[in-house]
């Protein structure tokens, strides 16, 4: 009998996979991969080299680098198990531990602890870092520059719903993963990781991993359809990042089931609950 593997979820390339795959499928080569994290705001993770993208990574995300191929690497991510091309040039060592997560919609890295030097990148909400001290309103980084404090926790977030608001007006982006540019199911897991609340990368994928629920909808209830996934912030409303109006928007539930089901991308599947446990390890 043969069996399928899901590729989003299976670390290994034609070439070579991870050593827990021994046995399970078969490879010319096996490896136990070297950490690595990501170094720039956001990197594309694709099909293949220079391929489409299937979700994004953000600053500071661990991963497992499994086989490499002209400038790029294959890798699993550490967050949800997701597998795909990277370029190696946005990879970098893991050796400092995470102490802090970016905690606002978005932020920037100064050069100096002072607001009017000059910015050195920008970071995402749910962006991982190595903070070394602190000088007054701004932390420092490991890496070098600093940070805002107001603007990162070393605390999970309570309430999903709420940081999910945070990112209203945020551009839709298929399979986007950040501030800049965020996708249905990219917005879920965001709101569900900054509360150490475990969740996979894609819709199907929530869907499978989450509890069906009987009865009324609640808040932080995940809404599903065909290929699209969204929020409850109560019994009549919902927030989620949407082609229909290219941004995370706030919507009147039946209205939304009743405008996909009328747009021929229903029908309405129903709702799941998240157990809000924290769960594993913050940041």
């Amino acid at each position: 009998m043969t069996v399928t593997h899901d590729r989003r979820l299976t670390p290994a390339t034609e070439r070579v996979a991870l050593d827990r795959l021994r046995g399970v499928i078969d490879r010319p080569a096996y490896t136990a991969g070297r950490p690595a994290r990501v170094t720039v705001p956001i990197a594309d993770l694709c099909r293949a080299p220079a391929g489409a993208r299937d979700r994004q990574v953000n600053f500071g995300a661990d991963l497992t680098v499994i086989d490499e191929n002209e400038g790029w690497a294959f890798v699993e991510a550490a967050l949800d198990g997701y597998c795909g091309w990277i370029r190696a040039a946005h990879l970098g060592d893991a050796d400092a531990p995470i102490t802090h997560r970016v905690s606002a919609p978005a932020t920037h890295i100064y050069s100096a602890p002072n607001l009017k030097t000059p910015e050195t990148l920008s970071l995402s909400l749910g962006a991982r870092l190595s903070i070394s001290g602190r000088d007054g309103a701004f932390a420092q980084l490991v890496q070098g520059g600093w940070i805002p404090a107001q603007h990162i926790t070393d605390l999970p977030a309570k309430d999903p719903a709420a940081v999910a608001e945070q990112l209203i007006g945020t551009p839709y982006l298929w399979g986007g993963n950040s501030r800049w540019g965020i996708d249905c199911s990219g917005l879920m897991q965001a709101a569900l990781a900054a509360c150490a609340v475990a969740c996979p990368g894609d819709s199907d994928m929530q869907e499978a991993a989450f509890a069906p629920i009987e009865g009324e909808i609640r808040r932080n209830d995940l809404l599903f359809w065909p290929g699209h996934v969204a929020m409850a912030l109560d019994g009549d409303r919902m927030i989620h990042a949407t082609a229909f109006a290219m941004a995370v928007i706030i919507e009147p539930i039946k209205a939304a089931i009743a405008r996909i089901d009328a747009s021929g991308q229903g029908p309405f599947r129903g709702a799941r609950r998240p157990e809000l446990v924290t769960k594993g390890s913050f940041p």
